[in-house]
């Protein structure tokens, strides 16, 4: 939080100076919690990122895998509401239906959500998780490490579970907690994939990839896409632009940047931008151009020009932790999870163009040859891709 933070109480905002000493306690009272049906059960708390709920996005997709998959609950404005089997099921893409079976529905666990809103809430809403003795609690985002890596220090006795970064130490390098589990992609798989989608599907042949922030977990998005591009049109990946918008919760941003690259002739672009991506996906629609769509299926903002999204399962990987709580265990340590894991996968292309059937059987052969391991996909801009 800033110098002046908000609260809302009873439905008015309150604005206070916490004093320094008090600050980052006082944050937690900024946030109104998602209402646990806990009852008895095992709570699994959840703190988002800046996104928060309802960024189509990275953020509903950790809240899926909880409150839906494992929880079998709805989010309302009132609160929880109970998720019939046959909802339920409908929340769960194809790629997943088989892992998670007929009754995903997990006993004995309660959802406690807290949504952060600037970076200075992440420890402080951690902090409330810890106070509250959650069976798990989860930080949604690489942006938490600091704040995930400091808690669980200060609470030995409490499990926690990191999403997207692995616990680092003073010099960049991975290391281990005991009392934290952490998962990470590889993104670049699926960037993969769709950018050999892009090249087969653009005539212009130009393409673009738009990021949020210019740091190495995007970037692994930006490599695979290059690379994939490059395997179905190099002259198109020769040509790939590339534009940062610096964050990951202005939408208005990422609006402005791919109007830009749409105005320059680009005709397929690729966010992963997380809620600046919403803004490019508006664009999209303005223009009448194809955009690709990050984390979660977003075909559903703009039905004729989301070509597929690149489908990073966090739903999945929390819900693998939830399963876990249920079961009475906790694997510390960092788990790594891509196409053959089920942790990556493409949303469904709904819609049509020429020479659709072929796009996405070329398609399909490459997810085969990368879940074979006869293609490795780079995870750094300016690597090449190696096929075995």
């Amino acid at each position: 939080m800033g110098p002046a933070a908000a609260s809302v109480i009873q439905g008015q905002a309150v604005r206070f100076h916490p004093a320094p000493a008090f600050a980052w306690l006082l944050a937690a009272a900024c946030h109104a919690a998602s209402p646990s049906p806990d009852g008895g059960k095992k709570i699994i708390g959840v703190v988002t990122d800046v996104g928060g709920r309802g960024d189509q996005s990275f953020n509903d997709g950790a809240l899926r895998g909880l409150e839906s998959w494992a929880c079998a609950l709805r989010y309302t404005a009132s609160g929880y509401r109970p998720l019939a089997p046959a909802a339920l099921l409908d929340t769960v893409p194809a790629d997943l239906r088989d892992r998670l079976g007929a009754n995903p529905a997990l006993p004995g666990l309660a959802p406690y959500v807290l949504q952060a809103r600037a970076a200075e809430d992440y420890r402080p809403d951690l902090e409330r998780l810890a106070q509250r003795r959650v069976a798990l609690a989860v930080g949604v985002g690489f942006m938490l490490e600091d704040a995930v890596a400091a808690e669980a220090r200060a609470h030995p006795e409490q499990h926690y579970m990191l999403i997207d970064s692995p616990i680092l130490d003073s010099a960049g390098k991975t290391m281990a907690l005991p009392n934290v589990a952490s998962v990470t992609f590889r993104e670049q798989e699926g960037s993969y994939l769709v950018g050999a989608l892009a090249g087969l599907v653009t005539k212009t042949g130009q393409v673009a990839f738009v990021g949020g922030m210019q740091v190495p977990l995007i970037q692994r998005f930006e490599a695979g896409f290059r690379a994939g591009l490059a395997a179905t049109n190099p002259a198109a990946a020769a040509r790939l632009a590339v534009e940062y918008t610096g964050s990951f919760d202005d939408s208005s941003a990422g609006k402005r940047v791919a109007q830009a690259l749409y105005g320059r002739g680009v005709d397929v672009l690729f966010q992963a931008a997380g809620a600046d991506g919403l803004g490019a996906i508006e664009a999209a629609k303005e223009a009448g151009k194809w955009i690709i769509g990050v984390d979660s299926d977003q075909s559903q903002l703009a039905p004729a020009s989301v070509l597929t999204s690149m489908v990073k399962h966090v739903d999945y990987a929390v819900y693998l932790a939830a399963r876990d709580v249920s079961a009475g265990k906790f694997d510390p340590g960092n788990r790594e999870l891509g196409l053959a894991e089920g942790g990556i996968g493409l949303a469904p292309v709904r819609v049509d163009f020429p020479g659709r059937a072929e796009a996405l059987a070329r398609v399909e052969s490459l997810r085969q040859a990368i879940v074979a391991g006869r293609i490795s996909v780079p995870a750094r801009p300016g690597a090449t891709s190696a096929a075995r």
